[in-house]
């Protein structure tokens, strides 16, 4: 593929993934403020929240293989445009705390579909030494749309009218969504003919998970998005707690992403600098304790502050686990093994949802972030003992930016 047609299919990718991650980050607290105007406790937004990942959890591995050995990766991205728009739409319109739940399930299958068929595309179309940089690419549109959808969030809630305000901001959300449309002509997976005429049988499921490297991405992976969907659902309880106004919510939310675009931004110098082990560790050691600092009660431009410097480390763990498992990945299983990786964030989204809301409910609304911190120090020891090399590393073997792009 030539480098300007590459660079051409990547960019509208990334900016597709932009409009549907900017309609998620600014749903999710509109969910969390039209449940508690409903009346809902920390519990019941912990349910919520979690409900959003529960579809995605049994669909992942399913759409993984069909992307293996099939031509559906470019459909996944319309599909789940749909379903996203409907399910942010839908949501607005909701006035119970089952359907808004319901509704959130349809909105976490929705992003799910997208984000399998987008990792799917970008996987089979970048050569090895591509991976970490398109990966890291990538990213960065939702990196973008977590940076956009909290402010658009705290711009339209507010007020005396909570119910309506945040009804009102997933309806915008579920429209944003629908605007990712405009960028997804002309993606194509142009590997499909290719894998179809050479796919076997399946990759067992063991072989995958057996191989060295993809359970650390996987967990990795987890441990990270955790701590960004607990951030996105529980920040704006604990503003409501401490009187912190839903448009400075929305604030800091968005410098947190800001952070992360910046850190996708300089991820390659990083990685030449310290390398994958050090660069995953240090980043995901320190996420923990800034994670768990965020408990105490601190005033809103030392947040800030914390808020930076956490999403800065937040942003090396997803693109680097997808390389990871990319990499490890028997061949003819990679979208599978993404899936997995998927599959490990949705069981994360709805455990540790779940879990939030029973710390919430025990300890007070700040405990989560406790939890979290432990979660992210843990996930920085899986990081440590990580291989030093895959095995999909070889594959770049006689290209002249190998050695820069290489596992260490």
């Amino acid at each position: 593929m030539a480098p300007g047609r590459n660079r051409g299919w990547l960019l509208r990718l990334v900016i597709a993934f932009g409009f549907t991650q900017g309609a998620v980050s600014m749903a999710r607290p509109a969910v969390s403020y039209r449940a508690l105007a409903l009346g809902a406790d920390e519990r019941a937004i912990g349910v919520i929240a979690g409900v959003y990942a529960l579809l995605p959890l049994f669909a992942a591995v399913p759409l993984g293989r069909r992307t293996d050995h099939g031509r559906c990766a470019p459909l996944l991205l319309p599909v789940g445009v749909i379903l996203l728009s409907g399910g942010c739409a839908l949501g607005g319109l909701a006035n119970s705390l089952w359907t808004m739940a319901m509704w959130s399930g349809v909105m976490g299958l929705g992003h799910l579909c997208f984000v399998i068929g987008a990792q799917s595309l970008v996987a089979r179309q970048s050569a090895p030494h591509e991976q970490d940089r398109n990966f890291g690419h990538f990213t960065i549109g939702a990196s973008l749309g977590q940076l956009i959808g909290p402010i658009a969030a705290g711009a339209l809630i507010g007020g005396s009218d909570m119910a309506g305000t945040s009804a009102r901001a997933l309806l915008v959300a579920g429209a944003g969504a629908a605007v990712s449309f405009t960028s997804l002509w002309r993606i194509e997976d142009r590997t499909a003919v290719k894998s179809r005429t050479e796919r076997g049988d399946p990759v067992p499921m063991g072989s995958i998970l057996g191989a060295r490297g993809v359970p650390a991405g996987i967990f990795i992976s987890l441990a990270v998005l955790s701590a960004t969907d607990i951030l996105t659902a529980y920040l704006p309880v604990v503003g409501e707690h401490r009187g912190i106004a839903p448009s400075v919510i929305g604030v800091l939310l968005s410098i947190r992403a800001a952070a992360t675009i910046a850190c996708r931004l300089v991820l390659t110098p990083l990685l030449q600098l310290l390398g994958r082990a050090a660069l995953l560790t240090a980043t995901c050691l320190l996420a923990g304790v800034l994670c768990a600092g965020l408990a105490l009660p601190l005033p809103v431009w030392a947040l800030c502050l914390m808020l930076a410097v956490l999403g800065f480390c937040l942003g090396v763990g997803q693109p680097l686990s997808m390389t990871t498992v990319v990499r490890a990945a028997p061949d003819g299983a990679r979208s599978t093994a993404l899936a997995l990786r998927l599959t490990g964030n949705r069981l994360g989204q709805v455990a540790a949802p779940a879990g939030a809301g029973l710390v919430a409910g025990v300890a007070g609304v700040a405990a989560p972030f406790v939890m979290l911190g432990g979660l992210l120090v843990l996930s920085a020891g899986v990081a440590l003992r990580s291989p030093a090399r895959t095995p999909g590393a070889e594959e770049g073997v006689g290209h002249p930016l190998r050695a820069r792009n290489r596992v260490r």
